[in-house]
Formats: C-alpha cells, structure tokens, sequence
C-alpha cells in the first residue's frame, strides 16, 4: 500500500515523495523515474596521435631534425588528403636529457649532467576516411613518425543519432512508469519535469606502443560505437479509482 501523504518510498528506479520537497503542494506524490537509450552506430571517423621524437648533443640540432622529420610528416599526412584543419599540434617539448651518477661508497654523488637534448612535437589528426588509417600510419611512419600514441574512432555527426537515443529513452520511461502505476495502485496525472543526464559515448580508444621502426601497413577493426542518450521525468501521481 502506497502513502500518499509522507515520504519517502524507493524501489529500484523509483522514488516516490511528496512534492513538499519541491516546494509544490504538501500533498502532491510524484514519481521520478531515468532511462537510457542507446542507438549502436558504425565509427566513420578515426583520431590519431603521432608526432616525432629526435634527441642530439644540442637542443639546436635536435630540433633541426625534429623539424625536418615533422615537415615530412606533415607533407606526407596533406599528400594523403588530409585538410589542414584537421591537423592540429597538441604538443611540443624540449627536453635536456640527464645523467645521474651512481652514488660513491662515501654515500655522496657527484651532480647530474646534461649529455644531450631531445625534442618532441606531436599532432592531432582526424582522418574522416577510417580505411585510411592503417596505410597513413605506415606512410608518416617511413618519412619520420616514430612517436605513434594512440587511435581512436568516433562517429562524426551524432546529433540524428542522438535523436533517436532520446526517443528510445522516452519509450523506455512511458513503459516503465505505466508498470509502477498498475503494480502500485496509482495513476500517472501529469508530467512535472524531464531532463537530460550523460551525453554520447567518447571516442573509444585503440592504445599503440611507441613506433620507431618502419612498419607494414597497421590493420584497424573499428567494430560498433554506443550513442547513448539518459532522459529523467518526473510525474505527478494519484490513487487509481475504485
């Protein structure tokens, strides 16, 4: 038997209290119930991170060949079709490379020293052509890429999609609601509120180890993506007629 008048009854999914604790009528009861929709969808995009790592005896010369190995990245990526807006540098470092010591029998050690530079550059690439992906990295990787970290694949446009994530949720709500109000011995009056909760899902990551040797084409298995879609609605309920 279902309380009208006081709060608080929880199921799984399901709260219901009096709408007091939102500031409305002391004896409205409500129903509050969320659902996610998924739509499952083919990824027709993919990102990758690579870049160029080049050490030498000074930062002047290891940046020299990091900028000739990259410059021939770039060329290569554009050769390939790709626009420039879709190139973007997410990273640049110089960094002094050390030696430390092994510490003396007296326990004291002598300081660290600076036995070269190395510099790495790293860019962001869309490739909005997946099938691209696995002979593009074998190319950058032949002209001087030998910092690959990582493929990831994402659907490029996901509002439709998204769309019909909302409506699955819907459904799944209306479902759901009109079974708690038969089990229940209550009627669903009005709709108080809806919202929206979590977004798509993000590109899902395909990790690599660091290249620095030349490589045959890389095989790439995109598989499905989730577009997910959390919907919340709020009811306000009544005892059902006898």
């Amino acid at each position: 038997m279902i309380a009208f008048s006081r709060p608080l009854l929880v199921a799984t999914g399901l709260v219901l209290l009096p709408a007091a604790a939102l500031a409305a009528d002391p004896a409205t009861a409500t129903l509050t119930l969320s659902a996610d929709g998924v739509v499952s969808a083919a990824p027709d995009m993919a990102i990758v991170s690579l870049g160029v790592v080049k050490q030498a005896d000074t930062a002047d010369e290891a940046l020299s060949a990091n900028n000739k190995a990259m410059q021939e990245t770039l060329a290569a990526l554009k050769e390939a079709g790709v626009d420039d807006k879709d190139i973007a540098t997410s990273s640049f470092a110089i960094d002094p490379v050390m030696v430390y010591p092994p510490q003396k029998d007296d326990g004291s050690q002598d300081a660290p020293k600076i036995t070269g530079y190395r510099v790495s550059n790293a860019v962001t690439v869309k490739l909005r052509d997946i099938t691209q992906a696995g002979g593009l990295l074998d190319k950058v990787i032949r002209v001087g890429a030998n910092d690959v970290r990582g493929v990831s694949f994402t659907v490029d446009n996901q509002d439709s999609l998204m769309d019909e994530a909302r409506v699955e949720a819907m459904k799944t709500l209306e479902t759901r609601a009109e079974l708690y109000a038969k089990t229940g011995g209550f009627t669903l009056k009005r709709i108080l509120s809806i919202s929206e909760g979590g977004a798509d899902t993000p590109p899902v990551p395909m990790m690599m180890a660091k290249m620095t040797t030349q490589a045959e084409a890389v095989p790439f298995m995109a598989g499905q993506q989730d577009i997910r879609a959390t919907v919340h609605m709020t009811w306000e309920i009544e005892p059902a007629t006898k």
